[in-house]
């Protein structure tokens, strides 16, 4: 794994951290893919990888999406992303937070964490008594920012497939629309309900069956199986799990003209964006729509670094701005016949130097 610039994923990343601490049994990676806007900002996954192999490409993957998040989002925050590496068990102890609090300190506001897949906000501040560079801390007031921010990314999420709706069928309204949501945690469950609230139809799967279920039942939605959700055919899918299902099998199993998710790194390799463009399907690029999370999360840290108090207000803002910024590579896309996820990465390039 120390050869890690001979992987398919490394994109000249300026640092890749591998932490072991014995006491603790804490093994993690923190990688930096880019730093040219500011401090490297993205949440650590806690995750059990049968292959450590596979915990370093995530986050290789995971950083330089990060890096295009936060500029396509207008933060001056650069991209970072950690991965810990846990046993089958998901074992997580008080000393593991502590040894990866420090882990984190000692890079000096290089990278800052805040929460993704497996860590939650009681974990946040556990890290804080060990650092400073960590956001996603408990809201400070009604009008604060901060807290969880897995709301905000569902509020983003369900901007953009509005928006998506209204550029690829011409409707300004998702009532009546079929959205097939894969995932129904707390990005895709607030996604969910956002969607049931205009008088979306919903079909709803995960991994968990009986949390699918138990949304339907709540949201008049139907369930089905997990493996079944990317086939259901729809006018919208919305992934909100995992990421990479979008390969050459998981996109000709798809019934839809819209595929607009949270999830990260949707597409399996750059190539599956091109068959999308080639079978009519718009596609969301996912560092575009779900931002939300990190404007939140960038909003605390930076206000918080500056002794102010975030605003909510601000993150409201920008998270109103994000249908206009995929408007704007659909746009795009449409006149240069080049597909959405190619016309995206090329400004977020841009805007980051490279």
């Amino acid at each position: 794994m120390t050869a890690f610039w001979t992987e398919p994923d490394f994109d000249e990343h300026e640092m890749v951290h591998f932490v072991h601490d014995r006491a603790s049994g804490l093994t993690a990676i923190i990688a930096v893919h880019s730093s040219h806007l500011g401090p490297g900002a993205g949440g650590t996954r806690f995750w059990h990888y049968p292959n450590p192999k596979d915990g370093l490409r995530d986050a290789l993957r995971l950083s330089r999406g990060m890096s295009y998040k936060n500029a396509m989002a207008g933060l001056p925050m650069g991209g970072g992303k950690a991965v810990i590496l846990a046993d089958k068990a998901k074992t997580k102890t008080p000393e593991m937070l502590a040894a990866f609090g420090d882990a984190v300190e000692a890079l000096g506001g290089r990278y800052v964490t805040a929460e993704d897949v497996g860590m939650s906000e009681a974990d946040m501040v556990a890290l804080a008594s060990r650092t400073a560079h960590v956001s996603g801390l408990p809201a400070d007031g009604e009008d604060a920012a901060g807290g969880d921010p897995g709301p905000f990314t569902a509020i983003g999420i369900y901007h953009g497939i509005k928006a998506a709706v209204r550029h690829k069928l011409g409707k300004d309204s998702v009532a009546d629309v079929h959205v097939a949501v894969q995932g129904t945690g707390s990005v895709g469950g607030g996604v969910a309900r956002l969607l049931a609230k205009d008088g979306a139809k919903l079909t709803l799967a995960d991994i968990h069956a009986d949390r699918a279920e138990a949304l339907a039942a709540e949201l008049g939605g139907k369930a089905v199986d997990a493996d079944a959700i990317m086939s259901v055919a729809c006018d919208v899918f919305s992934p909100n799990a995992l990421g990479a299902i979008l390969d050459e099998e998981g996109i000709a199993r798809l019934d839809t003209p819209i595929v607009a998710g949270g999830a990260n790194n949707q597409l399996a390799r750059a190539h599956h964006g091109q068959l999308l463009f080639e079978r009519g399907i718009l596609f969301a690029p996912d560092y575009v729509i779900n931002a939300g999370g990190i404007i939140s999360v960038a909003t605390e840290y930076l206000a918080r670094r500056d002794g102010t108090p975030g605003d909510i207000n601000e993150v409201r803002k920008r998270l109103a701005q994000i249908p206009g910024r995929l408007e704007e590579i659909w746009q795009e896309s449409d006149v240069s016949k080049t597909s959405p996820d190619v016309v995206a990465d090329r400004m977020a390039q841009k805007l980051i130097g490279r």
